[in-house]
């Protein structure tokens, strides 16, 4: 008894769940996190987020905001589903890791701590791609 309960507490695979339920769960609960907190704020106020989103890049405040909302809402919908998902991971991405290099980049930690956290998550997404129960894996048949 000892002995099998150590093993669950120890084992490095997850046996309660398979990887492609963890990945399910991991996108959804990373990408509504992403829509709740960054995406709804910037469309339901669209011009204060106009007037105060930074345009690092310098397209104007408008495509900065529309880039934005894309990334925090369109994208990860798409991941959510399962959607061509690596292609939305780097679409959240190019946003997530702008606002930790160039937006934030010199502030302090504590700031740079959420662009950081939300771009390791997408990371993880990209390389690990959606798993078994998204349409990718249902229109190209992969499993």
């Amino acid at each position: 008894m000892k002995t099998k309960l150590k093993h669950k507490i120890f084992n490095s695979e997850p046996s309660f769940l398979s990887k492609d339920c963890t990945l399910l769960f991991f996108r959804i609960l990373v990408s509504l996190s992403m829509i709740n907190t960054h995406g709804m704020k910037k469309l339901l106020s669209f011009e204060d987020t106009v007037k105060h989103i930074p345009d690092p890049i310098g397209v104007g405040g408008e495509i900065s905001a529309v880039v934005a909302i894309v990334a925090n809402i369109v994208a990860p919908l798409f991941i959510i589903v399962g959607l061509t998902t690596r292609l939305a991971a780097m679409a959240t991405l190019s946003v997530t890791l702008m606002g930790f290099f160039i937006v934030h980049g010199n502030d302090p930690w504590a700031v740079r701590d959420v662009p950081l956290m939300y771009s390791l998550a997408y990371l993880l997404i990209f390389f690990m791609g959606p798993g078994k129960y998204s349409l990718d894996n249902k229109i190209l048949k992969t499993s």
